[in-house]
C-alpha cells in the first residue's frame, strides 16, 4: 500500500514553542550577533570604551556628550549604520576626554567631570 501526504503540511511555517515563526527567530538572532562588541573599564580618573566598528571610517562617525551620556551614531547616507547611546555613572569632562578609530576599533577615553560644590554660605542674623 502506498500512502501520501498532503504538502500543506509541508509549507506551514515552523514554530517555536512560544508562537513566533522560526524564521523571525533567526532573523532576530541574527540581529542580535551583529551589534558591535564593547568592552568597558573604569577608573578613579576616567572611563575607557572600546567598540568594535568594522566598516565605519572616522568621517561617517558622530560621538556627542552629555552631561553622563555618551552617543555614537553614523551619519546619514552611509552604507553601514549603527547608533548606541551609553550612560556612565558620572559626568564626562569633553575638555579631557579623547577618541581614536583604528583597525575598526574606536577606542575613548573619557575623563570624569570633577563635582564642584554649589554651596554657599548665609550669614546668621
Amino acid at each position: 500500500m502506498f500512502f501520501t501526504t498532503s504538502q500543506a503540511q509541508f509549507r506551514r511555517p515552523l514554530s517555536t514553542p512560544n508562537g513566533r515563526t522560526l524564521e523571525r527567530f533567526l532573523s532576530e538572532a541574527m540581529q542580535n550577533s551583529k551589534q558591535p562588541s564593547a568592552q568597558y573599564t573604569q577608573d578613579e580618573s576616567g572611563f575607557a570604551l572600546s567598540v568594535d566598528l568594522p566598516g565605519i571610517a572616522k568621517d561617517q562617525l558622530t560621538i556627542s556628550i552629555e552631561g553622563p551620556v555618551l552617543r555614537l551614531q553614523t551619519k546619514e547616507g552611509v552604507a553601514r549604520k549603527y547608533r548606541a547611546a551609553y550612560e556612565f555613572p558620572q559626568e564626562i569632562d569633553t575638555a579631557l576626554s579623547e577618541a581614536k578609530l583604528e583597525n575598526g576599533v574606536l577606542s575613548l577615553k573619557l575623563a570624569k567631570k570633577v563635582p564642584v560644590s554649589s554651596a554657599t554660605e548665609i550669614s546668621i542674623q
